[in-house]
């Protein structure tokens, strides 16, 4: 998995990364998160080598936020359907805002196609590249939040450092 940061602001970062396609010779999940200070918007396809400089289709567009009165099940709309990725998109928008502790709501655009892999995308191989984009998405929203601790930590021992007078 290669990650590519583009933006380490504060308000607003991007990565873009790939993963191989489970059971597939050579197509791969391109996925691409941008975390706005007000939500997280994630972008998921699949291409082939000769197939990565194209343009592809959305597929399923969908919202998920936070439900303050039954945390533990997130709502969600679909804003554009494409049947077959569907529910899929639904799956991770709802399970990335309970992964990330329904702080803010997510939006998850997909156009993943499970034909090209072994055996023409049954349930385990569709599980499996679920499995591998959630793990992939929250390394990159851990490794985050690790550098904005980092970032406060040392931010606030030059704010006391400076604030420090010595008289004698």
């Amino acid at each position: 998995m290669t990650v590519t940061m583009e933006s380490a602001t504060t308000t607003s970062r991007t990565a873009s990364f790939s993963l191989a396609l489970p059971h597939s010779l050579d197509n791969r999940i391109y996925v691409r998160l941008s975390l706005k200070s007000k939500a997280l918007v994630v972008f998921l396809t699949t291409a082939a080598p000769e197939e990565a400089d194209q343009a592809t289709p959305l597929g399923s567009f969908v919202f998920a936020l936070p439900d303050r009165y039954n945390p533990s099940q997130p709502l969600s709309t679909a804003l554009c359907t494409v049947e077959p990725t569907i529910e899929f998109t639904t799956r991770m928008a709802k399970l990335l805002v309970r992964k990330m502790g329904n702080r803010r709501p997510v939006y998850v655009g997909n156009s993943i196609s499970f034909q090209s892999t072994g055996l023409g995308g049954v349930v385990e191989e569709e599980m499996e590249g679920f499995g591998a984009v959630m793990n992939g998405i929250m390394g990159v929203l851990k490794g985050w939040e690790e550098e904005e601790e980092e970032e406060g930590g040392q931010n606030g021992i030059r704010e006391g450092v400076e604030g420090l007078r010595v008289s004698s």
